[in-house]
């Protein structure tokens, strides 16, 4: 066995958040099974250290069942609420001198793959880093406070940039760390001298540190491994009688202008309110729901005379129960359009999810169906026409 390149996976039994997390079932297998699965596809890992105090998780990561798998019985030192990872890792590095490099993956980062471990072997192996972590791209506008003044970070806001001219920033996505044992063992620290990055999908930003991340990561690797036998059916669009969407983003572009006097201005596509029009003339309740509290999106609804109109929504999903009620549906009657992790829940729920196609991939992942036009371009417009021509319309 060639253990050059040692993957070490640190799991405790003491998380607070979510009891014995690392080893919940997630998507159908235990969690900490979807890391030791993509170090196990990487042709270039030899050996999979599982480092747990935990005889319940020793057992479940006995269960996968790979060759390169063992487990180290860490110390109750290291093992302790104060412990860092680096001190698990020096504490094995430390007691074993037969590998060359230690990749540390965390266990709730499942979104990784083998392939992201493989791009960041194969940048180590060219000599010109000591280190390399993963990373993600995050296209979010920063502010910090200075004394008490706000200011931005990474962009002008009298020239906001649109989505796709931001470059963005990187994030630690805390999947992987890859060192030398001997780099590690003269620093005490998983990343020193020079240091090269892998950026990763923008989905593998989230990781599962509390509750409410758990079925954000679920639904993300659902669509990754394939939909249940029940999903594989295609909705019946036959059935939907309501269709609600988000507006920024999917109703516009998701841009924030504003004119000289200071106010608030956003483009909407005419297309998008004959498409809604055109479903009302079939008997079908309409409406927008959002997050923002915004009197432009008022007016927008009034002028298209829509049904429901409802803003600075926190809760979405318990909305759409509230109407289900006040029309007599059901959940699987209604159509739902989003673009950010706010629709999840929603998208996920209803009967017909969609997202438009520059939404966030965590809604493109959970949606039933992505529209080809992007938000604010006749996305709204495409999913109506899909509804009547399944009705007949």
């Amino acid at each position: 066995m060639d253990t050059r390149y040692t993957a070490f996976i640190p799991v405790r039994a003491g998380s607070k958040s979510i009891p014995l997390k690392n080893i919940k079932e997630m998507a159908g297998r235990p969690l900490v099974h979807w890391t030791i699965k993509a170090a196990d596809e990487c042709p270039a890992i030899g050996r999979i250290v599982v480092s747990t105090d935990s005889p319940v998780i020793e057992a479940a990561v006995a269960a996968y069942g790979s060759p390169k798998v063992e487990v180290h019985h860490r110390s109750a030192e290291s093992a302790s609420d104060t412990a860092s990872t680096e001190q698990v890792m020096l504490e094995y590095a430390q007691a074993h001198g037969d590998f060359d490099a230690m990749l540390l993956i965390q266990a709730t980062s499942p979104l990784l793959t083998a392939d992201d471990l493989e791009r960041g072997i194969d940048l180590f192996e060219t000599g010109e880093y000591e280190s390399v972590l993963s990373v993600v791209r995050q296209k979010r506008f920063l502010w910090r406070m200075e004394g008490d003044v706000a200011v931005p970070v990474n962009y002008d806001y009298a020239a906001r940039p649109r989505r796709q001219e931001f470059d963005g920033f990187l994030v630690e996505n805390g999947a992987f760390y890859l060192t030398s044992r001997d780099s590690l063992l003269d620093s005490g620290c998983r990343l020193s001298g020079r240091v090269g990055l892998v950026e990763m999908d923008e989905a593998s930003y989230f990781e599962i540190d509390e509750p409410s991340d758990w079925s954000i990561v679920e639904g993300l690797l659902a669509r990754e491994v394939g939909p249940s036998p029940a999903a594989l059916a295609s909705p019946d669009l036959t059935r939907i009688k309501a269709l609600f969407t988000d507006c920024d983003g999917v109703m516009t572009d998701g841009g924030m202008y504003y004119a000289e006097s200071g106010d608030e201005l956003k483009k909407f596509q005419t297309r998008d309110g004959v498409g809604l029009a055109m479903l009302q003339r079939a008997g079908i309740v309409v409406g927008i729901i959002t997050s923002e509290s915004v009197e432009l999106v008022k007016r927008r609804a009034a002028k298209l005379k829509l049904d429901e109109v409802h803003v600075g929504v926190s809760d979405k999903l318990r909305l759409i129960d509230e109407l289900c009620v006040k029309y007599s549906l059901t959940r699987e009657q209604v159509a739902y359009i989003g673009d950010d992790v706010m629709d999840l829940p929603v998208i996920q729920a209803v009967g017909f999810g969609c997202s438009v196609s520059d939404a966030m991939p965590a809604a493109k992942l959970a949606a039933s169906y992505v529209t080809r036009a992007a938000g604010g371009e006749g996305a709204v417009r495409e999913v109506a026409e899909l509804i009547l021509a399944c009705q007949g319309g």
